[in-house]
C-alpha cells in the first residue's frame, strides 16, 4: 500500500490540470499563449467550428491568464465564450449542456492567491485523460520557442476579466436546483463559507432559488483573499460559528476556491468530511435502489473507518488514485454511480454530473437530511474513524520513492509492522511540490513513529 506511481510522461499537467505561480513558468504569458494555441489547433483538427467556454475564479491573475489563453485560441481560429467568475463544475456543466467543444477554468482551487491553474474539460464535461494531456503537451513544446519571441504580456489587452454571460451562470443555477426536490429543502437553515472564491457569484442565487435560509460568509473577493483563512482548508471556522449559534443552523457548509468540493459540520459543530458524505449518500442511494452494484469508489486517502462502515451496510468500496478524474475513470470502468474523495470532491453519476461539485453536494446532503428526518450527525455517527496522520514534505523534485532507498526501507518497515491493521500511503501531490506521507493505524505511537521516519528520509534526500 505504498505510493501511487508517478506519471513520467506529462510535464505540464498534474492531477488537476496545469498549476503554478502566476507569471512564472508554466503560467508565464508565452507558455499560456502556447497552451491556448496548441489546444485550439487540436480542437480545429477535430471540429472545424470549434467553440470553447471559459470560467475563472477570483484571483487577480485570472483575468490576464484567461485573456492570454483566449488570444492563443483565436490565433488557432477557435471562438470562445465566457461565463466570467464561475465554479469549476459550473463550466463542466455548461460545456456539455451548451455543446461547447471544450471548457477551460482558470483556477488553482484551494491554493493561495499567488498560484493559479488551467483546467481543461472535453465536450462531454469530463476532465481530459492523461494520454490526451500528453498529446497537447507535445504540441505546446513543439511551438513554445517561436511563441516566446512573438508574445509578451503587454501585447494582450487585459481588463478585469473576460466579459461574462450572466445567462450562462443562471442556467447552471437552474440545473443545480433541478437535482433535488425543492419542497423538501424549503426553510432549512445553513451557514455557508464561499472562500472568497468562485462560489461567491453563484451561491447567493442558488440558495435563494431553493428556498434555503443561507447566511453566507467570505463572499467579498478582492483578488488576493481567496482561501485566505477561510474555505475548505479551514472548516473549523464555520464549525465554531455553527456551534456558537446554538441550534440556529442545521449544518455548516465550507467550499473551496473553485467550489468543486465541500466539507460540512453538523448542528453542534462536528466536522464531516468527504468520507462521511460518501457514507450517508451511499446508504441513501442504496435504499432508493440507485447505487449500481452496491459499489462506491473512494481513493487511497479515504479512511479505513469508511470502508468498515460501508461493509456493515453490504456496500463495497473500491479505491482509485487521488484526484476526482481518477475516481471518475474507475466509476466509468465499474459502472459505479457514487464516488469521491475525503477532501470533499463527490461525484454523483445517478444524474448528469461529470466532476466534483461542492454546491451540488451541498444540495444532495441537505436533501438526504430532509427526506430521512435524521440529523447530519445521526447519518454519520456509526463511522469509527481510524486515527490518521498526514505529513507534507516540501521537495525540490519528484523522484520515485523506490529510488530513495531510506524512504523505501521506512515504507516497507511500516507496512510490515502494521500488517493489515493500518495503511501506508506515500505519494506526491499532483498540484504542489509536496510529498504526502499518510499513516493510518489503531496506535497513535505507531502512526507518529512511521510517519516521522518516512518523512525524514524524504526530507534528507530531496527536501527543500
Amino acid at each position: 500500500m505504498s505510493s501511487a506511481s508517478m506519471n513520467p510522461v506529462r510535464q505540464l499537467f498534474g492531477t488537476d490540470g496545469i498549476r503554478g505561480i502566476a507569471g512564472e513558468y508554466p503560467l508565464n504569458p508565452a507558455t499560456v499563449f502556447a497552451i491556448g494555441r496548441a489546444l485550439g489547433s487540436r480542437l480545429r483538427r477535430r471540429v472545424a467550428d470549434a467553440r470553447v467556454i471559459f470560467g475563472q475564479d477570483t484571483r487577480e491573475s485570472s483575468a490576464w491568464i484567461a485573456q492570454t489563453l483566449a488570444a492563443g485560441l483565436a490565433e488557432a481560429g477557435v471562438a470562445h465564450a465566457s461565463a466570467g467568475v464561475l465554479t469549476t463544475p459550473g463550466v463542466a456543466y455548461l460545456t456539455r449542456a451548451h455543446r461547447f467543444t471544450a471548457g477551460i477554468v482558470i483556477s488553482a482551487s484551494h491554493n493561495p492567491w499567488q498560484d493559479n491553474g488551467i483546467k481543461l474539460f472535453g465536450g462531454d464535461g469530463a476532465k481530459l485523460a492523461d494520454a490526451l494531456e500528453h498529446e497537447i503537451e507535445q504540441e505546446i513544446f513543439a511551438h513554445i520557442e517561436e511563441l516566446a519571441k512573438a508574445v509578451n504580456r503587454a501585447d494582450i489587452a487585459v481588463s478585469d476579466m473576460l466579459p461574462g454571460d450572466a445567462s450562462l451562470r443562471a442556467d447552471y443555477v437552474r440545473w443545480l436546483a433541478s437535482n433535488v426536490d425543492l419542497s423538501s429543502l424549503h426553510g432549512m437553515s445553513v451557514l455557508v463559507d464561499c472562500a472568497n472564491g468562485a462560489a461567491s457569484s453563484v451561491a447567493p442565487d442558488l440558495f435563494q432559488v431553493c428556498g434555503i435560509k443561507a447566511d453566507l460568509i467570505c463572499t467579498s473577493p478582492d483578488g488576493r483573499n481567496i482561501n485566505s483563512g477561510c474555505g475548505a482548508l479551514h472548516p473549523e471556522n464555520v464549525a465554531q460559528r455553527v456551534a456558537a449559534a446554538s441550534g440556529k443552523y442545521e449544518m455548516g457548509i465550507t467550499l473551496d476556491g473553485d467550489a468543486d468540493r465541500a466539507l460540512f459540520c453538523d448542528s453542534e459543530g462536528r466536522i464531516v468530511n468527504g468520507d462521511g458524505v460518501l457514507l450517508l449518500a451511499a446508504r441513501d442511494m442504496k435504499a432508493r435502489g440507485v447505487l449500481r452494484g452496491d459499489t462506491v469508489v473512494a481513493t487511497t486517502m479515504s479512511n479505513m473507518g469508511l470502508e468498515k462502515a460501508l461493509r456493515s451496510s453490504d456496500i463495497r468500496m473500491l479505491r482509485a488514485n487521488v484526484g476526482d478524474k481518477y475516481v471518475l475513470e474507475e466509476m466509468d470502468k465499474t459502472g459505479a454511480k457514487l464516488g469521491g474523495e475525503q477532501s470533499g470532491h463527490i461525484l454523483f453519476k445517478d444524474g448528469e454530473s461529470t466532476t466534483g461539485d461542492g454546491l451540488l453536494t451541498s444540495l444532495r446532503v441537505l436533501d438526504v437530511v430532509a427526506r430521512t428526518g435524521k440529523t447530519l450527525h445521526e447519518l454519520t455517527a456509526d463511522m469509527k474513524v481510524f486515527p490518521q496522520i498526514i505529513k507534507n514534505v516540501k521537495v525540490r523534485e519528484r523522484v520515485p520513492f523506490s529510488q530513495i532507498h531510506a524512504a523505501a526501507d521506512a515504507i516497507k518497515a511500516a507496512e510490515t509492522e502494521l500488517d493489515g491493521n493500518g495503511r501506508v500511503v506515500v505519494r506526491y501531490s499532483g498540484t504542489e511540490k509536496l510529498a504526502r506521507v499518510m499513516i493510518e493505524a489503531e496506535s497513535e505511537e505507531q502512526m507518529a513513529r512511521h510517519a516521522n521516519a518516512i518523512a525524514t528520509a524524504i526530507q534528507k534526500a530531496i527536501g527543500v
